[in-house]
């Protein structure tokens, strides 16, 4: 079996690669994914991630080596194995990560990794029906949605933080992270919205895109210093699938 791409891992990133490379049909995709379909009803229904978490069906379920800051304890670091990884098992928190550290990494080098850069991209993604444009985006593929009502107890938590002079904070991925209040959440229209549901469904019925599940990898193939393909393992043996252009590894940075 030939491709022009191979993904390993069809998880946050996978998925996302998948839709993009096969869009335009020009190149044959082959997305492989150790973990099973995400037909388990409990990933679909926000609060179902208490049935995810623990779950050796669709979560790796890693553990920490022990860490002497918390007595000697190991430290259980769930990971999602399934369609849409780890965004398919989480707890729907929609938050970017902190503008000093993207500018922390261009002034180290990575250029083009700023917030400011990277903005367009965190804008391009998102679909969310309200907040500052000039932060959100409109009609991006995954949804990015406020928790609908106000809760007492919450209510009380952020008036304390308020108390201790934290400001209240109604949109963390807005121009400030600084503050309490509620997350946006990755919910579209009540329903978890991961990468497969936003990237890979709507990609899986083109004909140069090939989705195979319960296939772990086990090698990558090399030509010298270029991978050239994988080997991967399925309920009837083992198999191969060559690259022409590239083995893309989005296997979790765990793994």
């Amino acid at each position: 079996m030939t491709y022009d791409y191979v993904i390993v891992g069809a998880g946050s990133a996978g998925c996302v690669l998948a839709n993009r490379l096969s869009a335009d049909g020009r190149f044959s995709i082959l997305l492989l994914e150790a973990g099973p379909p995400d037909s388990y009803p409990w990933i679909h229904v926000p609060i179902g991630y208490a049935k995810t978490m623990f779950n050796p069906r669709v979560n790796w379920g890693f553990e920490t080596e022990p860490e002497p800051g918390m007595n000697g304890r190991r430290i259980y670091w769930p990971r999602g194995k399934t369609l849409g990884g780890s965004s398919s098992i989480n707890g729907l928190i929609s938050i970017r990560g902190q503008r000093q550290d993207y500018d922390r990494w261009a002034a180290a080098g990575c250029r083009g990794w700023s917030y400011e850069e990277l903005l367009p991209y965190f804008r391009k993604l998102e679909h969310s029906a309200d907040g500052d444009p000039a932060y959100h985006g409109r009609d991006g593929p995954l949804w990015c949605s406020r928790i609908g009502r106000s809760h007492e107890l919450i209510e009380a938590v952020i008036a304390a933080g308020n108390e201790l002079g934290l400001p209240r904070n109604d949109d963390f991925n807005g121009a400030s992270q600084e503050g309490v209040g509620y997350y946006h959440l990755n919910i579209r229209r009540g329903w978890r919205c991961s990468t497969a549901v936003a990237y890979l469904r709507p990609a899986r019925n083109r004909p140069n895109l090939r989705v195979e599940t319960e296939a772990r990898v086990v090698a990558i193939e090399f030509d010298q210093r270029r991978a050239t393909g994988v080997r991967y393992r399925r309920a009837d043996g083992e198999h191969t699938a060559s690259a022409r252009r590239e083995v893309l590894l989005c296997a979790g940075a765990l793994q």
